[in-house]
Parts: structure tokens; sequence; C-alpha cells
């Protein structure tokens, strides 16, 4: 979960780069940060990466300790929902919910304006993050 050095900036997203432990090449992520929109306390990270073998592109989110993991995380891309994502581990630092990308959500990042990530505390009372998805697509396209 290192933040890694920042390669370039594209708009409100960021590439960086570090070599994980026992990794052979440097590996790269496109990253962005937000907090809660009526809780400055509370912070979510975004990050996407393509898997070391090429195959896959991931969309990790670090949520914050205390969300209720059954509700998974929520998104929506200019007020559409797209679904939700399940949260596969807890760590020191936050929980986190990964996602496989598509090319229908790559696209739907790619030509959107906000995303709005949602996490639950209780079952009703969702809280969403916004995030800007200005220079998104130039940033995934540098992705190495």
């Amino acid at each position: 979960m290192a933040q890694g050095a920042v390669k370039s900036v594209h708009k409100d997203w960021q590439i960086r780069c570090d070599t994980p432990p026992g990794a052979k090449a440097e590996q790269c992520a496109l990253i962005q940060s937000v907090t809660a929109e009526d809780r400055a306390n509370i912070g979510l990270t975004v990050i996407v990466l393509k898997t070391a073998d090429q195959k896959s592109k991931l969309m990790r989110v670090v949520a914050p300790l205390g969300v209720l993991l059954p509700s998974g995380l929520g998104l929506k891309i200019d007020n559409a929902d797209v679904g939700r994502a399940g949260f596969v581990r807890c760590l020191p630092n936050g929980c986190i919910a990964e996602v496989v990308m598509d090319d229908e959500l790559i696209k739907k990042l790619r030509t959107g304006k906000t995303s709005t990530f949602i996490i639950f505390q209780t079952p009703e009372e969702g809280i969403g993050f916004p995030m800007s998805l200005a220079g998104f697509g130039e940033g995934y396209d540098k992705l190495p």
C-alpha cells in the first residue's frame, strides 16, 4: 500500500510508482485521495493499476476503518448508479474494496465529470466521497 514517488500529475490524478518488496519491476498506479463532503477527517483513496501480468485492470479503493463491510462500496458516475464492489480485506490503515475494471467502466470513468464513492457506516447511512474524473483518461493512458 506504499504510495511511492509521484511520476506525473494529470489534473486531479497522480501516477505514483514504487517497487514492492520481492517484486522484480517497479509498479505504478493512478491515484487520487479525497475526504468526505461532510467529514474532513474521513478519507478515501482510489488506486487504479494494471496487474503484473498486464491482463487485468484493477480499481482498489481504501476506505476508512469502521466501514460496514457487508454493504460494500457504492459507485456513481455523474449521478448514475454504476454498482457496488465488495470489500476484500482490512489492513491497519483501512479496508480495501477491489473491482476488476471492464471496458465499460473505464469508458464511463473517461467520459464522466465526477464520480461518487459511497461507504456505509450503518445500513441506512451512506457517506459520499465526490471525486473529480478530470485527467483520469490521460493518466490511465500513461500507466505503464
